[in-house]
């Protein structure tokens, strides 16, 4: 076993005073890995990889809450779409479509969050602060559309880079958006709270700026192979 629960209980006092969540990025990490954190008491993972993600949650606890962090195909949506908690990293309105649609047929409604492009790299997913109106703007109009959907939030990825005044300006230029597309969109509702930012690099960092919600992989699980 490779996890580090004097790590994960750092973490964990960390976020109380942000009232913020872990999520504890278990990708390729075996099952028994998962267990043993599981036993420290974390509910909340997140996994990049369907497959990977659905062979786990059928041999994991039934109330894990399973995070969907990397990027989603359309047509890998249905095989996730009975048990996830949460996709992190929509990034169009297509996306956003089918996963209400799959939840239907399931009778529930997923959380979703909304990946902004704020990295000075071009490889990282996400939407532009323009593209990212435009879509709130047709859930607006076409609600019925997403009718088993929550638009719970923001997430981002901050550049890689040494150069932390940066990843503060890119975290703080999210919670800034964040808080004024909820002002436009979501006045009147409780949705659209949640901003996923920060990972073992610079999560606190993330939670001096607004983030509700940070995944961390390595400094729990160990750096991967």
């Amino acid at each position: 076993m490779s996890v580090n629960l004097s790590a994960y209980n750092r973490i964990n006092e960390q976020l109380l005073p942000y009232n913020a969540k872990l999520v504890a990025v278990s990708k390729i990490k075996p099952p028994s890995d998962i267990k043993a954190l599981y036993n420290a008491g974390q509910r909340i993972f997140g996994e990049n990889y369907v497959q990977e993600l659905q062979e786990k949650q059928a041999l994991l606890p039934a109330d894990i809450e399973w995070h969907f962090i990397g990027h989603l195909q359309s047509n890998k949506v249905k095989y996730i779409a009975p048990f996830v908690s949460m996709v992190h990293a929509v990034d169009s309105i297509k996306l956003l479509e089918e996963i209400s649609k799959q939840a239907a047929k399931h009778n529930r409604v997923i959380r979703c969050l909304l990946q902004v492009h704020i990295a000075k790299e071009e490889t990282k997913f996400g939407l532009s602060d323009e593209e990212l109106i435009a879509l709130l703007e047709s859930h607006q109009q076409q609600a019925a559309r997403f009718a088993n959907i929550e638009i719970a939030g923001l997430m981002g990825m901050a550049t890689n880079t040494d150069d932390m005044e940066q990843v503060r300006t890119e975290f703080r230029h999210l919670h800034t958006l964040q808080q004024s597309l909820k002002q436009r969109f979501f006045a009147d509702t409780n949705a659209f709270t949640e901003l996923s930012v920060g990972m073992s690099g610079d999560y606190t960092i993330a939670l001096e700026e607004g983030s509700t919600m940070v995944r961390i992989g390595s400094m729990l699980f160990g750096a991967r192979l």
